[in-house]
């Protein structure tokens, strides 16, 4: 009996068929049940993308790629022209977004890199191009300064954008420097000044610029506007003289308004300063979480 069970044994442990490890099935993750509370769940849009936001951001970065052609066609006012409307797209991209409820992490990155084509490279050859390709080195060195400035000043503001304070940005933001620079070459090409008659001012425009955009001076943001709150019928009178100065000579106005704003951030900082709150121009401290 012994022998028998054994071999018996044996052979329903050949018989037994080979098989290969499976992984474990993942689960989808369950939600929690909210119809206690009444709450909806949260959508889900970390790969989300959809399409009006992200169009007018694909607008904004062919003004961009506009103003480039432009300027390598020797045309600097359909260029400077091209940055701000340029200008005009980014600010309603994420208006769009949020009335809309289609914000995504794709949105805000293709974003960036929009910005950084409209805002950061296409100023720097527009400039170039028109003023400062006879200075040399010093040239094309004043136009790096201003790239490299608006890259830095787009990578911080995507890092910190969660504890700066909304009200003021930290630097001059992207599109109001890159408006200074357009704007100058626009005034000075409707009044049929050539670049190489101002190219140290634009030098030093172009600079100022690319340096404002990574201090620390705050400007404001107008982010804590509220648009739906009502307001007395003098504010729409005011508006309505606002755009009836820029359309009246909109090279001039333009760029008054935004050397205005260039201007302003330095303005606030002394005004802190003078309240005992002081402004470093120029941060000396590592970022939170840049300890490597």
């Amino acid at each position: 009996m012994p022998i028998f069970s054994h071999r018996k044994n044996k052979a329903k442990t050949a018989a037994k068929p080979f098989r290969l490890n499976r992984l474990p099935l993942r689960r989808a993750p369950v939600q929690a049940d909210t119809s206690a509370t009444g709450a909806a769940p949260a959508p889900m849009r970390g790969r989300a993308i959809y399409l009006l936001p992200n169009a007018f951001t694909t607008a904004a970065l062919f003004c961009g790629f506009y103003a480039i052609v432009m300027a390598m066609n020797q045309q600097f006012t359909n260029a400077a022209v091209a940055i701000f409307a340029a200008m005009v797209l980014d600010a309603t991209d994420g208006r769009v977004a949020r009335l809309t409820n289609t914000q995504s992490e794709f949105g805000a990155q293709y974003d960036s890199l929009s910005d950084m084509v409209s805002f950061g490279a296409a100023p720097a050859l527009i400039v170039y191009e028109w003023a400062l390709r006879g200075m040399g080195k010093l040239g094309w060195l004043a136009a790096f300064i201003y790239c490299a400035g608006a890259a830095l000043r787009l990578a911080r503001f995507n890092t910190n954008i969660g504890v700066v304070d909304k009200r003021f940005f930290q630097g001059l933001p992207s599109p109001a420097a890159a408006a200074l620079v357009a704007g100058f070459i626009w005034l000075m090409d409707d009044l049929r000044i050539a670049g190489a008659d101002f190219n140290w001012l634009s030098w030093v425009i172009t600079v100022y610029a690319g340096l404002t955009m990574v201090t620390n001076v705050p400007f404001y943001s107008f982010k804590d506007v509220n648009y739906r709150k009502s307001v007395p019928f003098i504010a729409i009178f005011l508006i309505a003289l606002v755009f009836v100065a820029v359309s009246s000579d909109p090279p001039k106005v333009l760029f008054g308004l935004f050397v205005i704003y260039g201007l302003s951030g330095y303005g606030v900082a002394a005004w802190q300063w003078a309240k005992g709150r002081p402004v470093s121009i120029v941060q000396t401290e590592p970022e939170n979480g840049d300890d490597k």
